[in-house]
């Protein structure tokens, strides 16, 4: 089976869990023999490892279709050699160090036309795509990555004759950003373009529910597929005893919950008890979080903590192996929750309990992995508590280590889950012939 996995670039300049499950997916499926390859829109990949897989272009270029919303004659008459020039590979690097490039904060209207395919501003980019897809792939199957990008199902289908499939997970995180008549408008027009597609993979249960609503998708579209992960990727270690050390793994922002891990980090070291805690901090940033990055130090400081904090920039899957083992504990306390969060699994597979707020699919994701412990409200305070409860019992802690990484190697596997989704492939191939 040849598969087309259709995803956001980002340039790798934070962790992006949802293009790491891309990535992995990608490579589980050509593990089983399987002709799959991923295609980026809008960004590379990476900015620091390959710009693109095989040397497939990136297309939908984050500069070509700003310009092209932005200014309506470039839409008919840019040339060839500009619209080549905007792809390359300097410029496209040099885009996705701008924070604006992963913002939704004035991409309202790229974003629904965007959605509009064939009928939105960038169209010709549209041609492009499904011409590429045409002569040069010819696949069975395409799978988008997220809901925004079902604007290009319906060509993709009617063009290539083939089934499209798209994945769920934390498309909401973008839209609640906007205001009032977007939002609005997006989840009608993603209602509208849901019917182009033949079947959704929700990451979570609680996502399924949230976008079966929002989406108006019908019970026998929706499937759920968890995220799974490589175990043999992830040296297991037991959780580091001394010096306990808590660890971060996301863009370093407010959204994350990165200051609710500040504050309640500096409380949790006011305890005689936890005075040498330490905190390891990885996941990358943008330009946008400078501001309220430096804020977090002047705290740290001002109680003469700056020195049991440690930001590592290299966050490559490869590396992470060397961060979980220093760690005893992770928590990323993300202010609404996620639909998943796969630096769940990476820690679990690392031997590393979790501990998240019991919001959106967290709860669900402890239960599943009896790898760690929810807390409640995301406070400082409640985080810090939950924080002092679970380093204070070693022998639970070391539970929780034993169970999160049984739990990927026997359900959260690529190994599992990639099954898993082929099964859907099959099923919808089949119902297209």
């Amino acid at each position: 089976m040849k598969i087309i996995n259709i995803v956001p670039g980002f340039g790798g300049t934070f962790y992006c869990g949802n293009c790491l499950r891309d990535s992995s997916f990608t490579r589980s499926l050509k593990k089983t023999g399987h002709d799959a390859i991923t295609l980026p829109l809008y960004l590379p990949l990476s900015s620091v490892n390959n710009f693109t897989e095989d040397g497939i272009p990136v297309f939908y270029g984050a500069v070509n279709i700003y310009l092209e919303q932005k200014f309506k004659f470039l839409r008919r008459h840019k040339p060839q050699w500009l619209h080549d020039f905007l792809n390359s590979k300097p410029i496209l690097n040099y885009a996705s160090k701008k924070s604006e490039s992963t913002r939704a904060t004035g991409l309202e209207e790229m974003t629904i036309s965007m959605l509009k395919g064939a009928e939105g501003y960038q169209k010709e980019e549209l041609d492009l795509l499904i011409d590429f897809l045409k002569h040069h792939e010819k696949p069975d199957i395409v799978h988008l990555s997220n809901a925004l990008l079902m604007g290009l199902a319906g060509k993709i289908r009617e063009e290539l004759k083939i089934p499209v499939v798209c994945s769920l997970q934390d498309e909401d995180v973008w839209i609640d950003v906007m205001n009032d008549h977007y939002r609005e408008k997006l989840w009608k027009l993603m209602c509208e373009k849901s019917k182009d597609i033949d079947a959704f993979i929700s990451v979570s249960q609680y996502f399924a529910d949230k976008m079966q609503k929002n989406m108006c998708i019908t019970d026998e579209k929706l499937h759920i597929v968890p995220i799974g992960v490589d175990p043999e990727s992830y040296k297991f270690a037991n959780p580091v005893e001394n010096p306990q050390t808590i660890g971060f793994l996301s863009r370093r922002n407010k959204s994350n919950g990165f200051e609710i891990l500040i504050d309640a980090f500096i409380e949790l070291k006011q305890k005689p008890e936890f005075k040498n805690v330490l905190l390891k901090v990885t996941g990358g940033k943008t330009s946008d979080d400078d501001k309220f990055l430096k804020k977090q130090m002047r705290k740290l400081k001002q109680k003469g903590f700056e020195n049991d904090i440690e930001f590592i920039d290299d966050f490559r899957t490869e590396s992470l192996s060397i961060f979980f083992n220093q760690l005893s504990v992770l928590s990323v306390p993300v202010l609404k929750g996620e639909a998943f969060g796969m630096y769940q699994l990476e820690s679990l597979a690392s031997g590393v309990p979790i501990v998240q707020p019991a919001l959106a699919a967290f709860p669900e994701i402890v239960k599943e992995t009896q790898g760690g412990a929810t807390y409640e409200p995301n406070t400082p305070s409640a985080l810090a508590s939950k924080l002092a409860e679970v380093l204070s019992n070693k022998a639970k802690l070391n539970e929780f280590s034993v169970n999160g990484r049984n739990a990927v190697v026997n359900k959260f596997n690529t190994d599992i889950t990639t099954k898993q989704m082929l099964k859907i492939y099959e099923k919808v191939i089949a119902n297209n012939e």
